[in-house]
């Protein structure tokens, strides 16, 4: 059972904020009147149920913005009491309201059947995991999630109508709002579904070639042209003094045709998403060059998108969607539901893959096809907060390799068509309600320098950072 943090409970730190975390007392209860002792469990009780578990987020914020912190907090509910205090409170701002706004959100669901695409890739853990394990049920939706083969088709999908939402590459709403590719409409990044989680394979007969510097005529598989794994490639080889244009052939790959291609020797290896690295290992075809981490640490790579004028249309869906599936993102970073998570996505309707490879990856110990054992336990990671630096980086490769226009406000544009604060909001309050629930990225700066293969990115400085490297197509 999900037990929500109680803001009017004097004994706990809601927002731990005020050093006193270590001082909670065992007993939640302890001290306080026979009567306000009640009040407390009987709205504990309450809490278990969803919507009350939304109302408890809006009255934590509510009572944030009065008293700023714990200790100001704790120190007004002990003076007041419980029930005076929210008697008192009630006066400025009606906490039955709060309730209300809750269950109105829960009982009018513009729409609850809804149809979500999917890759079927480790990247979608979240979405697919959350399908399998019922979070979405929690929150009062029927959802249904449809495989779909690659980015193409998924992309068509989204755009046509057919998909409500979907898991989507981190450029693909960028590309889809500004028709490259496709006919313009507007989509949004709502959340990272994943950060990390992809690798370079090379096939066998390559193990001794694995300088990227050697690597001219080779031929390589990323799933889409407005990827991550598109972009991460171009980079990486640029900087070993190879021009991705002229000096290799990058192909696009639908992800469940790489290991095949690979086998059949029409590529020499690929940037994608596990399964599919892990599983060229384990046919015995190729072997695990890098771990995209070690390129860019908690990089983005899968999203969950939603168009705008769903988001507009839908706002009590979207926030009970949204909710669902940040709750499965945390889940999914948890030791023990990487395990759980695991075991509900390996059947035929959702990766088709044996277990024990999908406990590889998100457990992060593996064989690498090289003859070692590997633990990298963050292989693959659920941060969902997008920054707006992983944004701006993504435009501005996009405008280094002449996919968007010149002249453009990076940080603008990653503002409108990335949903950073609304989702940063709902992670808060999501904490706020329930103690067991962490997003360890939520208070992360999200305009902070990144590193990227040594290299210091900063998004107020991406246009001279894209000029500044080599293999450039802007010009």
């Amino acid at each position: 059972m999900t037990h929500f943090k109680d803001p009017f409970n004097p004994n706990i730190d809601v927002w731990n904020e005020c050093g006193e975390a270590s001082g909670e007392l065992a007993d939640p209860y302890a001290g306080l009147t026979p009567d306000d002792a009640d009040a407390l469990r009987r709205r504990a009780k309450q809490s278990l149920n969803p919507e009350v578990g939304m109302a408890r987020a809006l009255e934590s914020s509510v009572m944030q913005g009065l008293f700023k912190n714990d200790f100001s907090r704790r120190a007004f509910l002990r003076s007041a009491g419980v029930t005076g205090a929210l008697a008192a409170v009630s006066t400025i701002f009606p906490l039955s309201s709060l309730q209300l706004m809750a269950e109105e959100a829960m009982k009018n669901l513009e729409k609850t059947k809804l149809t979500l695409g999917f890759v079927p890739i480790t990247c979608a853990t979240p979405i697919i995991g959350g399908h399998a394990l019922g979070f979405y049920e929690r929150y009062g939706l029927d959802v249904d999630i449809v495989k779909t083969a690659g980015w193409a088709v998924s992309r068509d999908k989204c755009l046509n109508g057919e998909y409500d939402g979907s898991h989507l590459l981190y450029p693909m709403p960028m590309a889809m709002s500004l028709g490259i590719g496709a006919t313009a409409q507007p989509w949004r990044v709502v959340s990272n579904v994943n950060t990390n989680g992809q690798a370079i394979v090379l096939a066998n007969k390559h193990l001794d070639t694995q300088d990227p510097a050697n690597w001219k005529g080779f031929t390589f598989a990323v799933p889409f042209e407005y990827s991550m794994h598109n972009l991460l490639l171009r980079n990486y080889v640029s900087d070993a003094g190879l021009d991705p244009d002229r000096d290799i052939q990058i192909r696009v790959v639908p992800p469940p045709e790489m290991v095949a291609n690979l086998r059949s020797e029409n590529v020499d290896g690929y940037l994608a998403p596990d399964p599919f690295c892990q599983r060229a290992v384990y046919d015995q075809v190729g072997f695990i060059h890098k771990l995209t981490l070690d390129l860019w640490k908690q990089h983005p790579c899968c999203v969950f998108g939603l168009s705008e004028q769903f988001i507009t249309e839908n706002p009590n869906t979207t926030m009970a969607l949204t909710t669902s599936i940040l709750e499965a993102t945390a889940s999914a970073e948890t030791a023990e539901g990487r395990v759980a998570f695991a075991e509900s996505m390996a059947p035929a309707n959702y990766l088709n893959q044996p277990v024990e490879i999908l406990k590889q990856i998100l457990t992060g110990v593996f064989p690498d096809g090289q003859g070692n054992i590997k633990a990298v336990p963050d292989r693959i990671s659920f941060m969902p907060l997008p920054t707006q630096t992983m944004s701006t980086w993504v435009l501005s490769q996009l405008r280094r390799w002449n996919y968007i226009e010149e002249n453009t406000d990076y940080a603008a544009l990653a503002d409108e068509l990335v949903l950073t604060t609304t989702t940063r909001e709902r992670m808060r309050a999501m904490m706020a309600a329930d103690p067991n629930l962490t997003f360890s990225d939520v208070d992360q700066d999200v305009f902070a320098p990144v590193t990227i293969q040594g290299k210091e990115f900063a998004p107020e400085n991406a246009q001279a950072f894209i000029d500044g490297q080599p293999f450039t197509r802007t010009i």
